[in-house]
């Protein structure tokens, strides 16, 4: 479909350096979204194996936790961990991929898993509490990761939108116009060129 413009020598110049911008950016979208799609995957196939490792690990821990809980009594284990021995902070930051602002979490730790002493406890919560504290780095890069994963998809999704659009809808609609106008303009100059020979072949008739 074409655009509906004048068809003058100046609007056919603007169209054609228009024409050229939008190929020049639908091949730098289209270079995005290959490299975004690659971002993706790469990202994806991480964090599908972090998420089995660590839900595997998780579900170890837990039933550790469980037998725990069996046979220690409920008021020792609310002692147990009513005064922790360790801190810890996540630092929030930002990076740019392609334009896109990726998250990055940074876990700092500082002292001990144990607030507990080991007499009235058994080996199941030590295992337990162990296999918490490891996993936590991991469980934070999960949500990196999988944050991550969230946002490639729709910026993806948005140069997707913008590239078919290009290519579909602007530059077609672009080059119809373009080969329209040059239509008219030629068939204007035919027009006046056949003038110009009849107004001549009238002044040659008269003289």
């Amino acid at each position: 479909m074409s655009l509906k413009v004048s068809p003058t020598r100046i609007n056919l110049l603007n169209l054609r350096k228009e024409l050229r911008v939008a190929e020049r950016g639908y091949k730098l979208l289209k270079d995005k979204r290959d490299g975004l799609m690659k971002k993706f995957m790469s990202v994806t196939r991480e964090a599908r194996l972090l998420r089995q490792d660590v839900e595997k690990r998780l579900g170890s821990a837990f039933s550790s936790y469980v037998r725990a809980s069996a046979m220690i009594p409920k008021p020792v284990m609310d002692n147990a961990f009513l005064l922790p021995n360790a801190n810890v902070s996540l630092e929030v930051s930002t990076k740019s991929v392609m334009s896109v602002a990726i998250p990055q979490f940074t876990v700092s730790k500082e002292g001990v898993a144990f607030s507990y002493g080991f007499l009235e406890t058994t080996g199941d919560l030590d295992v337990a509490v162990a296999a918490f504290d490891d996993v936590f780095v991991d469980v934070v890069r999960l949500a990196e990761l999988e944050k991550t994963v969230e946002r490639l998809a729709i910026e993806i999704e948005k140069t997707r939108r913008r590239v078919s659009a290009l290519e579909y809808v602007r530059i077609p609609s672009l080059a119809q116009t373009i080969r329209v106008i040059g239509m008219q303009l030629e068939e204007r100059a035919r027009d006046a060129v056949v003038a110009t020979m009849r107004v001549k072949a009238m002044i040659e008739a008269k003289g």
